[in-house]
């Protein structure tokens, strides 16, 4: 079994929780070769109107978590981006917490597939809310960016302001 180095597995923890996700508020908590585990601690931001954890929280979760599962067996110089999203969900979610488990399912040169289950933490139990296969694209980091991770056009930078036409 191959592994992921020390100084990858924290990039990878650090990079998880960048932008959209930071918002959510999801976590890392466990990284190795072809698998990642997140967590998000539940509040009242993340439920609907009738007190369940929406489901849009349950699929970001879920399709960001197999994204580093991914992102664990490519190169440094390397993006992953979903390609295909399929989530069945088993029960409503209401716990004061979520895990999701990521694993990968196929890795080739251009594609993987992965599978994300997301947890309810319900006190001392767990209960499986969403199950999801998520096929994910290898492309060159140059492809999308210059390689760096900036903000693209149209996204604030440090001290910028980005304005909305038309608004």
């Amino acid at each position: 079994m191959e592994k992921v180095s020390a100084a990858r597995v924290e990039f990878l923890r650090e990079d998880f929780r960048r932008g959209f996700v930071r918002f959510c508020g999801f976590r890392a908590v466990e990284v190795g070769y072809g698998v990642f585990k997140s967590a998000l601690t539940v509040t009242d931001d993340h439920k609907t109107q009738d007190n369940f954890i929406h489901a849009g929280v349950i699929a970001t979760m879920s399709d960001h978590t197999a994204g580093y599962a991914a992102y664990t067996v490519v190169r440094e110089d390397k993006r992953i981006l979903t390609i295909e999203f399929k989530i069945n969900f088993m029960r409503p979610a209401h716990g004061q917490a979520l895990i999701c488990r990521a694993e990968l399912l196929s890795q080739g040169s251009r594609v993987i597939v992965a599978q994300s289950t997301v947890y309810d933490v319900r006190g001392q139990e767990e209960k499986m809310v969403s199950r999801s296969t998520i096929t994910l694209m290898v492309i060159e980091a140059e492809k999308i960016t210059d390689g760096s991770r900036r903000p693209s056009a149209g996204q604030a930078g440090p001290g910028q302001e980005v304005k909305a036409e038309g608004l």
